[in-house]
């Protein structure tokens, strides 16, 4: 009989799975990266308007950046790692509203703003949504996903091949048509980011989300402030 039972609720689970995504805006398991990791540098671009839209971003509200307080834990692991090996972490972005992801699709949806149009040179606004480029749910605003670089210690540039938010194939992490000393330094961050627990992508060498996220079902919605 027990057996059976839980035949029934297997097959029920299989008929009426739960795989709807929830939207929250409970930021307690949230914080700030600056009270974990001192030394971080911030460029938080969609506080600014340099970025492929051109103008600032709704939801960002101060120029920080939140994470899950266990991918922040993970994140300063990398950062210590780095550290020793002469480098420093500069912050682009990291947890991202749901309303600025929504931001982000309803300006692709506008024919009549073309935003700054140096960071798809190459491709037609509406190739960023059907080829992936931007999507309307994205790992950001689950809070464990972070967008970064490294610095030398005193600030000074490390050459990664390619910007921020480039979309383009240049910013694929295993692009052949940059230098040995391109192709190092991007080893050098995806090492220690996988090294700490973190997972890359495919199309962007900068972007990292912690292989085993708290909330890989829940989309964040409240302000970075």
């Amino acid at each position: 009989m027990k057996k059976l039972t839980i035949a029934i609720v297997l097959l029920a689970g299989c008929l009426f799975p739960v795989w709807a995504d929830t939207i929250s805006t409970d930021k307690s398991d949230f914080a700030q990266i600056s009270t974990v990791i001192d030394d971080a540098v911030y460029d938080i671009r969609y506080y600014s308007s340099y970025n492929f839209t051109g103008k600032r971003i709704n939801g960002y509200k101060a120029p920080r950046a939140y994470m899950t307080k266990k991918a922040l834990a993970a994140l300063a692991k990398a950062a210590e790692d780095l550290r020793a090996q002469g480098y420093r972490l500069l912050i682009w972005d990291a947890y991202r509203p749901q309303k600025a992801v929504d931001n982000f699709v309803a300006w692709i949806n506008n024919p009549s703003d073309p935003g700054d149009k140096s960071f798809y040179p190459t491709l037609e606004k509406s190739d960023l949504l059907a080829g992936n480029y931007i999507m309307a749910k994205s790992g950001h605003s689950r809070g464990s996903t972070v967008d970064l670089t490294i610095i030398k210690k005193d600030g000074g540039f490390v050459d990664m091949g390619g910007t921020f938010d480039l979309f383009s194939e240049i910013s694929h992490p295993d692009y052949k048509k940059i230098s040995k000393k391109q192709k190092k330094n991007r080893k050098i961050l995806h090492d220690a980011m996988v090294k700490a627990g973190f997972v890359g992508l495919d199309s962007e060498w900068w972007h990292f989300t912690l292989k085993d996220e708290p909330y890989k079902d829940t989309y964040f919605n409240f302000d970075v402030e």
